[in-house]
């Protein structure tokens, strides 16, 4: 700022502006408690974010028919639970799998980085149609991306499972939840 320096009433220095005397004196006061704000605001912008080093809680699970076989699959349906997946998991059921409910519909990719245990994912459009399934490598960093570009869910299963039990892409699955999110897009 430009100007003559002020002394505030409590000694601190300002510098005049249009505001009057009054008033600058209010703006200008505690200025030691401002600074020791602003600093430990800083430090904890400088902290490293704590990744994530253990496996999230089960998750509500739903029963899923997919082909002539029922699974239960716990439901990623939040920002939080689809970061998390089954990282850190060290092992899944035979029947057991994982659901992500996507934000809205279009391409997805997923990866496998801190995942142990190796997994096949389906893609699936809205209509609950298999449209894609691959099979995922453990630790993996790789994007698995969906060539089709209407996915609104995956579901991860142990690696294999969906040709172990003859599920192959257009194969329907029933008993998906359905967010208003999703309804209003088709």
């Amino acid at each position: 700022m430009t100007g003559h320096p002020l002394v505030a009433l409590n000694g601190s220095t300002c510098f005049r502006s249009e505001i009057p005397v009054a008033s600058a004196a209010k703006y200008c006061y505690y200025p030691a408690m401002t600074f020791r704000l602003i600093l430990v605001a800083s430090l904890f912008a400088c902290l490293p974010l704590r990744a994530q080093e253990a496996a999230q809680p089960p998750l509500p699970a739903v029963p899923l028919r997919v082909g002539a076989r029922s699974v239960s699959a716990e439901v990623a349906d939040n920002d939080a639970a689809r970061a998390c997946g089954l990282m850190f998991r060290e092992s899944l059921a035979a029947d057991a799998g994982m659901l992500f409910v996507m934000p809205s519909v279009g391409p997805v990719g997923f990866w496998m980085k801190n995942t142990k245990i190796p997994l096949s994912i389906a893609y699936i459009d809205p209509q609950g149609t298999i449209v894609e399934i691959h099979d995922m490598d453990p630790r993996s960093e790789k994007v698995v991306r969906s060539v089709f570009p209407r996915i609104a869910y995956a579901l991860e299963m142990p690696c294999g499972w969906f040709a172990k039990n003859g599920v192959w892409p257009g194969e329907q699955i029933s008993g998906l939840p359905e967010p208003s999110r999703l309804r209003k897009e088709f």
